[in-house]
């Protein structure tokens, strides 16, 4: 089911994924909301950081954490504008999150749905539902817009 809220939560994580493609990162973002209140909000930022791991849902994760001052993070939806990658997808299953919506699948390296199934991987003591395609339209094209700028630069060097 679509809830009404869906759209305006993947509207504040597409805002997070323009970080990432102002920062020249690959533009995802992601929102953690609990009772209404968003209580994580990160964009990608590997490149900056010089991290593997700096996922817009990883660092997410972390600021939820903190804030509810727990690693379960029961009771809260991600929105996150990209399927999530494996790495990511793991996180979700430890940190408990009972939902999750993204805008596009990522028919590569997708975690969730797409290429790997994790979220609801049967051996997995924790499945949370999926709602993919919000925003699709949107979250696509920041994707393939930053991707082809890069593609027009570097043919360009």
């Amino acid at each position: 089911m679509i809830e009404p809220g869906h759209p305006h939560y993947m509207q504040l994580a597409l805002r997070e994924a323009q970080k990432s493609a102002d920062q020249d990162e690959v533009p995802v973002g992601a929102i953690i909301v609990h009772g209404g209140q968003v209580i994580g909000k990160a964009h990608n930022q590997t490149e900056l950081l010089k991290d593997p791991t700096a996922h817009a849902e990883m660092i997410a994760i972390t600021q939820a954490a903190a804030a509810l001052g727990d690693w379960r993070l029961e009771d809260t939806t991600l929105y996150v504008t990209k399927e999530p990658c494996p790495m990511c997808a793991g996180a979700i299953i430890l940190a408990r999150i009972p939902t999750v919506v993204f805008g596009v699948i990522d028919p590569l390296r997708g975690g969730a749905v797409s290429v790997f199934t994790i979220l609801n991987h049967p051996n997995l003591n924790h499945r949370p539902t999926v709602i993919s395609g919000i925003l699709e339209a949107e979250c696509r094209e920041m994707l393939q817009s930053f991707f082809k700028a890069k593609r027009k630069k570097k043919d360009r060097s």
